[in-house]
C-alpha cells in the first residue's frame, strides 16, 4: 500500500488538495488546527471557511480571466467549484456564495469521502522527515511556528502584505425609504432568475454631495487599528486596500472606485446620486448583505458610528464588523519547483495563497494541481504542468517563474489577469467579416484567449494522467 499525503490546512487551497489527489485514488490525510487551535481571522472550523468575502468574482469565461479559471476548474472536476455552484446566491455577473452552506458542502465532501481521513491538531514546525508526500496549505495565517521552520529551512524571508475584510448587515436593519434594489446598468447577472431574483442584485445606498463630504472626513478621523512595530513596513495588497487607506489617495478616490454611482439611478430623483456604497448578499436566505469594497483597519466602535452615517444605514446592525489580518508568502519562483516542491525538501509541496496567488480562486487552483501532482507522485505516475496558455498554467508558471530582477526579490500575489498569459495575436475582423474597432478589439482578443485556454486544456486532459473531467 502507498504512503498517505498528507495535506496540512483545510482551507480552499488544502481542501481541493486533498479532494483531487483522493480522487485519482491516494490516500489522504487531512490535518487541520482549527478548532485546537484558531487564527486570527477564522470563525468556525468548518473546511474553506471564507474569512473575507464572499464572492468569487466574475463568473464570465469569455471576458474574465478568474471567469476563465472558474470553466477550467469545472472541467477538472473542482470541489470547490462544484460546492459553490451549488450554494450560489445573486450577485450580478459575479459568482458569490451562502459563505456557511458552501463551508458545510466542502466540509461533508471531504469527510465522506472513503480515501479521505482527518487528524485534528496543528502541526508545529516542519512535518516529519517519514511523511514522504505532503501538501502544505496553510495558507496567508500560517502559524508562527512553521513559518519559522520554513524560513529556517531554507533561509529566505518570507515576505508579508496585510489583508482587510469588510463588515456584513442584517438586512432587516437597512432602511429602504433611501435604499434600494439595483444592479448597476440594470445588468441581469446569469444567476439571477435561476435563483429567483429579478436581477437588481445590489442594495444601493445613496450619498449627495454633502453627505459624502461629511463621511470622507469622518473616515479619515476615525480611530484606526494601531500596528505593532514590526508591521509597519508591510504593503498592502493593492486589490484588498481599507476604504480608509484608499480614501487617503484623494478626496474623490472612493468616488470611481467602491462607491462610484455610475449605472445607478436612484428611484427618489431618477439621476445618479453623488456617490453609492453597494451591498451584496452574502447567505442564500437573503438575510446578510457584505459592504462592497469596505474592507477597514477602522475599530469596531469607530465602524458601527462612521458606517451608520451612509443613508440608509443610520440603523443598520451588523453580524460582523470589518478586521485586517497579516498575511505572509513565500518567494515561491526561487523557493518551489515546477511541481509546487520546495527545493530544500521535494518531500513538500505547497499551495494556496502562501504560494504568492491572491484570490479565492486562485488559491484553490493551486492547490488543484497541487493535489493532482501530489497524487501521480503517489500512484499514477508523472504528471505534466497544464499549457501556459491555460488560466492554471499561467498562474503557476507565475509562482513558480516569476521575475527576479537584479538579484532583489520583485515576486508580488496575483490575482489570475490575461496578462499572465502568452500573447495572442489581437483580432481586426470579427466573424462575419465586419472589421473591429476600438474596444471591440480588446473583447475579441480575450475571447480569442479564452477559446485558446479552453482548448489547449482539453488537449493536455485528454493526453495527461488523470484526465477524467
Amino acid at each position: 500500500m502507498t504512503a498517505p499525503i498528507h495535506v496540512i490546512g483545510a482551507g480552499l487551497a488544502g481542501s481541493e488538495a486533498a479532494w483531487q489527489a483522493a480522487q485519482a485514488g491516494a490516500r489522504v490525510v487531512i490535518h487541520e488546527m482549527r478548532p485546537v487551535r484558531m487564527t486570527e481571522a477564522h470563525q468556525t472550523d468548518g473546511c474553506a471557511e471564507l474569512v473575507c468575502s464572499n464572492s468569487f468574482r466574475s463568473d464570465d469565461a469569455e471576458n474574465n480571466a478568474v471567469g476563465l479559471l472558474h470553466e477550467e476548474m469545472r472541467r477538472m472536476g473542482s470541489l470547490i467549484m462544484t460546492c459553490a455552484d451549488a450554494t450560489k446566491v445573486p450577485a450580478g455577473g459575479a459568482l458569490a456564495v451562502d459563505r456557511e452552506a458552501f463551508s458545510q458542502a466542502v466540509t461533508k465532501a471531504l469527510r465522506t469521502h472513503p480515501n479521505i481521513s482527518f487528524d485534528l491538531g496543528e502541526i508545529a514546525g516542519l512535518p516529519p522527515e517519514e511523511w514522504s508526500n505532503v501538501v502544505v496549505a496553510t495558507g496567508p495565517l500560517t502559524s508562527p511556528a512553521l513559518a519559522q521552520a520554513i524560513h529556517d529551512l531554507t533561509g529566505e524571508d518570507a515576505l508579508a502584505f496585510f489583508d482587510a475584510i469588510a463588515p456584513i448587515v442584517h438586512k432587516e436593519s437597512i432602511n429602504f425609504s433611501v435604499a434600494w434594489m439595483q444592479s448597476r446598468y440594470n445588468k441581469s447577472g446569469p444567476y439571477s432568475k435561476e435563483l429567483g431574483g429579478d436581477g437588481a442584485d445590489y442594495i444601493n445606498c445613496p450619498m449627495d454631495k454633502d453627505q459624502y463630504a461629511a463621511f470622507y472626513d469622518a473616515l479619515m478621523a476615525g480611530e484606526k487599528t494601531e500596528f505593532r512595530e514590526w508591521e509597519k513596513s508591510t504593503p498592502y495588497f493593492e486589490a484588498c486596500l481599507p476604504v480608509e487607506v484608499m480614501a487617503e489617495r484623494g478626496r474623490d478616490t472612493l468616488r470611481f472606485g467602491p462607491m462610484k454611482p455610475v449605472g445607478l439611478d436612484d428611484p427618489r430623483t431618477g439621476r445618479w446620486p453623488y456617490a453609492v456604497v453597494q451591498l451584496r448578499q452574502d447567505n442564500a436566505l437573503g438575510t446578510l448583505w457584505n459592504m462592497v469594497g469596505f474592507q477597514t483597519k477602522l475599530k469596531h466602535g469607530a465602524q458601527v458610528e462612521i458606517f451608520r452615517m451612509i443613508p440608509g444605514l443610520e440603523n443598520a446592525e451588523f453580524a460582523r464588523l470589518g478586521g485586517i489580518h497579516r498575511n505572509t508568502f513565500l518567494n515561491s519562483p526561487k523557493l518551489l519547483d515546477e511541481t509546487l516542491r520546495l527545493k530544500a525538501r521535494p518531500a513538500l509541496r505547497f499551495a494556496g495563497q502562501v504560494t504568492g496567488v491572491e484570490g479565492y480562486l486562485e488559491s484553490a487552483a493551486v492547490g488543484l494541481l497541487a493535489g493532482r501532482f501530489a497524487a501521480a507522485d503517489a500512484c499514477a505516475g508523472p504528471l505534466t504542468s497544464p499549457p501556459r496558455t491555460t488560466a492554471l498554467g499561467a498562474l503557476l508558471h507565475h509562482i513558480t517563474a516569476g521575475h527576479l530582477s537584479g538579484g532583489k526579490q520583485s515576486f508580488q500575489p496575483m490575482n489570475v489577469n490575461f496578462g499572465l498569459f502568452p500573447d495572442i495575436e489581437e483580432p481586426s475582423i470579427d466573424a462575419e467579416g465586419r472589421r473591429l474597432k476600438g474596444k471591440e478589439k480588446g473583447r475579441a482578443k480575450k475571447h480569442a484567449l479564452s477559446r485558446r485556454a479552453l482548448s489547449d486544456l482539453q488537449y493536455w486532459l485528454s493526453n495527461s494522467p488523470q484526465a477524467t473531467e
